[in-house]
């Protein structure tokens, strides 16, 4: 055994934020800090990061759901933490997140090409070019040396669209990687949770009580990449729950 129990990337902490604010907030800080430096989520002049806290949990599988709300509540109650709701929509409540910097005392990273207020701090990156953060591995981009590193995935609450079009049709669809590939692709050309939720909407309005087009109210059509932008902006005829066309759909 050549490699002495450590087979992937490893997650790092340094000893001192875990005794500044306890090793299960130090965790979950650094890990936070890597997606902020990822996040293309800029709000009032500030980068911001959210999830639903079962999507965090996977971040985190070493630990039980009860543990990560207790550590994400004490970073939020000392003020590590920073929160913030700029969902869309009113009865949307995911948590918006932020790290407040200067109460670590390392100022604050600016949103502009990684220029900051602290000469220490560079994007994530100390001086000495070594970072502090390593991803764990749902989260990672590179497991060798000799390959270039992929972008990043964005964080995006996939998994809550599926279980919103169940709900919505009394379907039974479920979290494959298909299904994660087809919505994730929308998510890179800029589509929201609020703008795939108005897509079933708008869909089950035309389809959902008509037996022909029922069968289409599916991830596979509802967020194809031809047809997702026509769903998302199609005004429905109000009271016309029998609406569609084979014409707009391609098998």
């Amino acid at each position: 055994m050549n490699n002495l129990l450590i087979s992937e990337p490893p997650l790092q902490v340094l000893p001192s934020l875990a005794v500044k604010v306890g090793l299960n907030e130090a965790i979950v800080l650094q890990q936070f800090h890597y997606w902020l430096q990822r996040s293309n989520n800029v709000r009032d002049g500030h980068k911001w990061i959210y999830n639903s806290f079962p999507n965090w949990n996977k971040q985190f599988p070493f630990w039980g759901l009860n543990t990560l709300k207790r550590a994400v509540t004490s970073l939020e109650k000392e003020g590590y933490l920073i929160t913030a709701n700029y969902n869309k929509a009113g009865f949307d409540k995911t948590k918006w997140y932020r790290i407040d910097y200067t109460k670590l005392g390392m100022g604050r990273p600016s949103t502009q090409n990684g220029s900051t207020s602290n000469p220490e701090w560079v994007d994530g990156v100390a001086q000495n070019g070594s970072t502090n953060t390593n991803r764990l591995p749902e989260t990672t981009t590179e497991t060798n040396k000799n390959r270039s590193p992929a972008k990043a995935e964005p964080i995006f609450p996939w998994e809550s669209v599926i279980d919103y079009l169940n709900q919505k049709t009394g379907k039974h669809f479920r979290h494959t990687p298909t299904n994660k590939r087809t919505i994730m692709a929308r998510v890179k050309e800029g589509a929201t949770e609020q703008d795939m939720k108005l897509v079933i909407d708008n869909q089950c309005k035309e389809w959902l009580n008509n037996p022909k087009m029922n069968k289409f109210l599916q991830p596979s059509t509802l967020f194809r990449a031809s047809k997702f932008e026509g769903y998302l902006n199609q005004v429905p005829v109000n009271g016309d729950q029998g609406g569609g066309s084979y014409d707009g759909i391609d098998y």
